[in-house]
């Protein structure tokens, strides 16, 4: 198998491997259902095979790769029903992370969101989807810091990984995405700012529903149905 990426890394960085094979997945670099070797995931990152064995097995407790005994191991599919699954479970984690955070009398991390707007803002004009969604990310992750909630963060975490991709397809592939999660992003963090719990919940619930709804033909077209 030929993998995406060439560059090797030191032995200074080799600890950073998990992170390099993440991003690579998330940006669908590696590609859904690629299949993957400890022996090529060392050869290409220029590491021996501990920690390329250790890195994937990371991926796997993530979701983000699948092993089956004498079968291999490879990049966990995309599918219009993984999609529905995860976007089910988004919209009510992320709706309670807003209202939470709405709740929350942490001013300066509050002030951060209209930083992350901005930039957003200026990633949607320069028409760079990969910069919107990284701006993007960094506005949900300070959403789950003002929420304040250990229980809440754990469970986001596990879902957030594997949710990643498709935020990413998205915003890459049809500009209206960008366009409607910039505007009503901006109404949640001003309901965060002004402290209303009740409608940073609704509107949150309300974007990441009308974003699911919205875009699973497009899902299903591309990944198809799924198991």
């Amino acid at each position: 198998m030929d993998m995406t990426f060439s560059h090797k890394l030191s032995a200074g960085i080799a600890g950073n491997l998990v992170a390099v094979l993440e991003e690579a997945i998330v940006f669908l670099e590696l590609a859904p259902s690629e299949r993957l070797t400890e022996e090529d995931v060392a050869e290409r990152y220029g590491v021996s095979r501990s920690p390329a064995r250790e890195a994937l097995r990371s991926l796997e407790n993530d979701g983000l790769v699948l092993r089956e005994a004498r079968k291999g191991i490879w990049v966990t599919p995309m599918s219009l029903r993984d999609f529905d699954d995860i976007y089910r479970c988004r919209i009510a984690l992320e709706a309670i992370a807003a209202e939470q955070a709405a709740r929350s009398t942490n001013g300066a991390l509050k002030e951060q969101l209209w930083h992350v707007l901005d930039h957003m803002k200026q990633a949607r004009e320069a028409e760079n989807a990969r910069l919107f969604f990284q701006h993007d990310v960094r506005g949900s992750q300070l959403i789950y810091e003002i929420a304040d909630n250990a229980t809440l963060r754990r469970l986001l975490k596990g879902l957030e990984k594997q949710a990643l991709r498709y935020r990413y397809h998205l915003y890459r592939n049809d500009s209206s995405v960008v366009d409607l999660s910039l505007d009503d992003t901006a109404r949640v963090f001003r309901a965060i700012v002004d402290g209303q719990p009740e409608q940073a919940y609704r509107l949150e619930h309300d974007l990441i529903e009308k974003i699911w709804h919205e875009t699973r033909d497009a899902i299903r077209a591309e990944f198809g149905e799924g198991r």
